[in-house]
């Protein structure tokens, strides 16, 4: 007599923010001795699903099989991590002792073989949610799936990608949905364009005081992408207005949106129930991070800061207190915008298309003293960050004390808002699209088209000229110092770069070192 095919679900797998192919087969042998056997390359937390998986069958009412059971994830010379394939095996053990058949094309539960599936069981049959599922719900359309089922948690965020979803809370749930018992509802697509417009900034600029040199400074970055660092003593506000900086930048569009969901996801950092980021994220690592956790990294490489920054602002305060290796790590990411890991098994790129905004205080106590071992100690601290790095920071600016008069002020505050410096931005954007076309901003131009669309008058070229020989700028922070004047030109709406537009620039390289 011969034993019947193995069940095959199908589900997937992370491979950096994207999704491949996972197919889960079981093979069951009821003749033989019972053992479980898991393969393809699983981690622990696979090896241990199987107990998962009896316990949840069994406290749903299920018979969890007597027999050899062998479960593959192919393709089996790819790691596999994490409790995603508790609800694909516990499906096909269903299907393989008969609870659960696959059904003709004409009837109106989804097939079993044209469904993708991901899923924690707890033990009372519960399922719970887990990471990537976007990413896996995007694969399931490109491979034109009739439909996913995920973790009700999951469902908001599977249906942005656009398949018919299935939000599941029980393995009870799965099984009547499948056998046609259970008359579920798809969960209804988002839209889209409401979640972004109803997207708003924490923090309004007018509620810091004072500063208005750096919140032009600020306006110059988000118009052109530049990366910025503040230099000042403690509790100047630099912390907030890096904060309150995504509210000056564009609102997100829908692939944005998606991108910087699916790294979140990737990573595990998306909030349960939440199907979609809708406003520019702000990552603040603390100066204690390692690099891994920086710039991405694992045995099965996750997403570090740098990614799920994407699209909004990495603020990295004290910035001298991080590790000199940490910060080394940033060179690559802050030129090429993406990260790429190689590990034995292969290379992994991630996003890494963010704003860098730095703080730091001019000395280690939080300012520097009048005496000339002050001094000396200040420029020691600035020191620990290296000229290369330096140089990949668009923008020096100082924020300076508050003075007590702008800081005890009633009434109305005459401080610049978020969204006087927001119009700004897009007006320069709107110019700098006319020209370039779409997408790209002044910070990511080449040499030859910076050479076109950044001319310089006489006046202009020799005050640069006498600023790189005084400052001994490198040719890094030349570039620079052409591509942020470019902006201020773009936010006065100029032709071309004047004396004033130069004169300004070259004031933001306030800790380039001669």
């Amino acid at each position: 007599m011969l034993r019947p095919m193995p069940s095959k679900i199908r589900s997937f797998l992370m491979r950096g923010v994207d999704a491949d192919p996972c197919e889960v087969e079981v093979d069951l042998d009821e003749a033989a001795l019972a053992k479980e056997t898991i393969v393809g390359l699983p981690d622990a937390a696979i090896r241990e699903s199987i107990e998962r998986v009896r316990a949840a069958l069994t406290n749903t009412g299920y018979q969890f099989p007597n027999g050899r059971l062998v479960i593959n994830l192919a393709p089996a010379h790819v790691r596999k991590e994490g409790p995603i394939y508790d609800l694909p095996i516990a499906v096909a053990l269903l299907q393989a002792t008969g609870v659960i058949r696959d059904h003709r094309p004409d009837e109106s539960p989804p097939r079993l073989h044209r469904c993708m599936m991901a899923g924690e069981l707890a033990l009372d049959g519960r399922i719970r949610p887990v990471r990537g599922v976007i990413a896996m719900a995007d694969l399931a359309r490109q491979e034109g799936l009739d439909a996913v089922l995920v973790p009700a948690e999951n469902a908001a965020e599977a249906a942005v990608a656009g398949p018919t979803t299935f939000g599941v809370r029980t393995l009870a749930e799965v099984v009547g949905l499948l056998n046609g018992l259970l008359d579920l509802e798809p969960h209804p697509p988002p839209d889209l364009g409401a979640m972004l417009r109803a997207a708003e900034a924490p923090i309004d600029f007018a509620e810091v005081r004072g500063q208005e040199a750096v919140k032009r400074a600020i306006v110059i970055a988000a118009a052109g992408g530049h990366n910025v660092i503040m230099l000042g003593p403690a509790g100047t506000g630099k912390t907030m207005m890096a904060r309150a900086l995504p509210g000056v930048l564009p609102p997100m569009s829908s692939a944005e949106a998606i991108e910087t969901t699916r790294i979140h996801s990737a990573a595990g950092e998306l909030p349960a129930g939440q199907g979609l980021v809708a406003t520019r994220p702000v990552r603040t690592p603390h100066h204690t991070a390692s690099a891994a956790s920086i710039v991405g990294g694992g045995a099965v490489p996750r997403p570090g800061e740098v990614s799920l920054a994407t699209h909004g602002v990495l603020f990295m305060d004290e910035l001298p207190e991080f590790p000199r290796t940490v910060l080394e790590t940033l060179r690559q990411p802050l030129e090429d915008h993406v990260v790429t890991i190689s590990r034995s098994r292969g290379t992994v790129r991630f996003p890494a298309n963010f704003l860098f905004v730095a703080a730091m205080n001019p000395a280690p106590g939080g300012s520097a003293g009048p005496t000339a071992a002050s001094q000396k100690a200040a420029e020691r601290y600035r020191a620990r960050i290296s000229g290369p790095l330096l140089d990949r920071i668009d923008i020096h600016v100082e924020a300076p004390a508050v003075p007590w008069k702008e800081l005890s002020a009633t009434g109305e505050s005459s401080s610049t808002s978020s969204a006087t410096m927001r119009e700004r931005v897009l007006r320069a954007r709107k110019t700098q699209a006319a020209r370039q076309g779409e997408d790209v901003l002044n910070g990511r131009l080449r040499g030859k088209e910076l050479d076109t669309l950044a001319p310089m008058s006489e006046p202009a070229r020799s005050l640069l000229g006498q600023a790189i020989a005084e400052l001994g700028l490198s040719a890094r922070a030349y570039d620079k110092v052409r591509r942020v004047a470019r902006t201020v030109a773009d936010l006065e709406g100029a032709e071309g770069l004047d004396v004033q537009h130069i004169a300004e620039t070259v004031q933001y390289r306030l800790l380039d070192r001669g």
